[in-house]
C-alpha cells in the first residue's frame, strides 16, 4: 500500500512523467525519479528516490564523503580538504554541459537537499580506448538500505534510454564486499582484478562491465 502522503507524488510521476526536450523517455532537468520499497510490519511502503544533478551547494556531502577516512578507506585514504570547492564547482559545470552524468542521490523526495551519496557515469579511457564508467558512494547514516543499488539501477536504465554510453564499466575496490555484490546483482560480468588509478593513487579494483541494454538485472 503506498503511504497516503506520497499518493499524489508516485500519482504525478507515474501519470505525467517529465521528458526531455527530444522527446527521449529520461526526465528532464537533471532529476531521475525511483520508487524505494520498504518494509514496516505487514504493510509495504514507497518512498519516492530521486537522482539531481549535483549543485554547488552540496559541497558539506563532497566533503563528507571524499575526505572522511571510513568513506574514502577502499579508495587510498581522504583527499584533502583544500580543493573541494573547485571540484564541485567543476562537476556543476560538466553536469550542465551534459558531459558526464553526476547525481545526488535524494532518499527522500520531499527532502531535495537531504542527500545520502552520490551515483555517476562519465567516461575516460581505458586500455587506450574510450569506456564508460559508473561509479557510486552512500554515505554511512543511509548504507544498508539498498540507495546504492538502486541508484546504480536508476542511472543504468536511463543510459539504455540515452543510448551513447554502450557497455559501462565499474571498478569497486577488490574488498568493497558491499559495492561488489551490488555489480553482481545488477548483472554485472566480472572480468578480473585490474590496477585503476584513482585521484593519483593505484588501487586494487575489481573489473566489471554491463550493458544496460540487455544485461541489466
Amino acid at each position: 500500500m503506498l503511504n497516503p502522503a506520497l499518493r499524489w507524488y508516485d500519482e504525478a510521476v507515474r501519470a505525467d512523467p517529465p521528458r526531455r526536450p527530444d522527446g527521449h523517455g529520461a526526465p528532464a532537468g537533471g532529476m531521475v525519479t525511483a520508487m524505494l520499497r520498504c518494509c514496516d510490519g505487514p504493510e509495504r511502503t514507497e518512498w519516492p528516490m530521486l537522482l539531481r544533478d549535483v549543485e554547488l551547494g552540496d559541497l558539506d556531502a563532497y566533503v563528507r564523503m571524499r575526505c572522511d577516512p571510513v568513506m574514502m578507506a577502499e579508495l587510498g585514504g581522504p583527499l584533502p580538504r583544500e580543493g573541494m570547492e573547485a571540484k564541485v564547482e567543476r562537476d556543476v559545470r560538466s553536469a550542465a554541459r551534459d558531459d558526464e552524468w553526476i547525481k545526488m542521490v535524494v532518499p527522500d523526495g520531499a527532502e531535495p537537499s537531504a542527500v545520502a551519496g552520490t551515483v555517476t557515469l562519465f567516461t575516460h579511457e581505458l586500455d587506450g580506448e574510450p569506456a564508460s564508467e559508473v561509479g557510486w558512494m552512500v554515505l554511512p547514516e543511509f548504507q544498508g538500505r539498498g540507495l546504492g543499488k538502486r541508484a546504480a539501477r536508476t542511472l543504468l536504465e536511463r543510459a539504455c534510454e540515452d543510448g551513447r554510453w554502450g557497455v559501462v564499466h565499474a571498478f569497486p575496490g577488490a574488498s568493497n564486499a558491499a559495492s561488489n555484490g551490488i555489480c553482481r546483482s545488477l548483472g554485472f560480468t566480472f572480468a578480473g582484478e585490474k590496477d585503476v588509478t584513482f585521484a593519483g593513487r593505484i588501487l586494487r579494483a575489481n573489473h566489471w562491465s554491463i550493458d544496460p541494454g540487455t544485461d541489466l538485472a
